[in-house]
């Protein structure tokens, strides 16, 4: 740096928008674009100096989990940027998977990480570009945004930058049924970067109703699993209160169970976390945790009574914090 040029201030740390949930496309398409859902987890990029950072959606430094995505800082030919994009992990058939991001989401050892990045390797898909080269670019319309991320030409082996299409939102929602993939994300074309905000600027439609939870207790097992857990009691939250949704018994693999009866055993506390609406024979022998783990699962309808119809676990989600749980529609 010479002495006339100004030191760049580091680039501002920004909480992901997001997507309200709904069940239909825009009735009318005109001034909307549409993407593929893609089944990972959120996350920014921050290219800066001669690093990469990424943050999860909570703002958790997970740099070191994914080590095959430093490369991303070189295949920017040192511009600085914030981009926006989820974390996928691909399963035999090519599909994102969530169950097979599980096995990498939550390490933090480098050795295991890069081992992992050889056995599992993932993918950053980008969809947003929010600070390019001294500019901030929450401001302008998405349709802007957009355009300068497809000029970037980001495509490797463990990133890139997918197309958004105009029209034709139907067509997309039936490709991406017949494809496995998990559903379609709208987007107005005029609509700015509301960090933090869940906005109707965004919607996303998913083929399977799909939940996150905060665990508020467990409840032992029966036969070989009657020293561990037989299902997990969990809820989301109103307000200030966390409410009871219902039991989940079925998704679990072993290795699953034994991480979350070591994680829920240190979290153990006398009394339920729910503010109402468990049943007397559900507590009967129930263990209560303090209600920090969040988790997804998959389910069928919500009942009448607020609660969960055949809820399937699919796992832990790390990048969540409790408070931000609420009910899906």
């Amino acid at each position: 740096m010479t002495p006339t040029e100004t030191p760049r201030k580091p680039l501002p740390r920004i909480a992901p928008m997001l997507a309200q949930t709904t069940k239909i496309l825009p009735s009318d398409e005109r001034g909307w674009a549409f993407e593929f859902k893609w089944d990972g987890v959120r996350a920014l990029a921050y290219l800066e100096g001669d690093g990469l950072e990424m943050l999860s959606r909570s703002g958790r430094v997970v740099t070191s989990t994914y080590p095959e995505l430093q490369g991303l800082h070189a295949a920017m030919h040192g511009s600085e940027a914030i981009l926006d994009g989820e974390i996928v992990a691909l399963d035999t058939r090519g599909l994102p998977s969530f169950g097979v991001l599980q096995a990498r989401m939550n390490v933090t050892r480098a050795e295991k990480a890069r081992r992992l990045a050889l056995e599992h390797p993932v993918a950053f898909v980008v969809f947003d570009l929010l600070y390019l080269d001294g500019d901030s670019l929450l401001e302008a319309p998405y349709w802007k945004r957009r355009g300068l991320l497809q000029s970037l030409e980001l495509s490797g082996t463990n990133w890139h930058a997918p197309p958004f299409f105009e029209k034709d939102g139907a067509e997309l929602l039936r490709t991406s049924r017949e494809q496995g993939l998990e559903g379609v994300v709208c987007k107005r074309l005029d609509s700015p970067y509301l960090p933090g905000r869940r906005s109707g600027d965004w919607l996303k439609i998913k083929h399977e109703r799909v939940q996150e939870v905060v665990i508020g207790g467990w409840r032992p097992g029966a036969g070989r699993r009657s020293h561990g857990i037989g299902s997990l009691l969990v809820g989301f939250y109103e307000g200030r209160d966390l409410v009871y949704a219902g039991r989940v018994g079925t998704g679990f693999n072993e290795e699953a169970l034994d991480d979350l009866l070591a994680r829920l055993t240190s979290l153990e506390r006398p009394e339920s976390p729910f503010a109402e609406g468990v049943l007397r024979a559900e507590a009967r022998d129930a263990h209560w945790v303090e209600p920090r783990l969040v988790g997804e699962v998959r389910f069928g309808e919500w009942t009448a009574g607020g609660r969960l119809r055949q809820p399937v676990w699919r796992g832990l989600r790390s990048d969540k914090r409790p408070r931000e749980v609420k009910r899906e529609i």
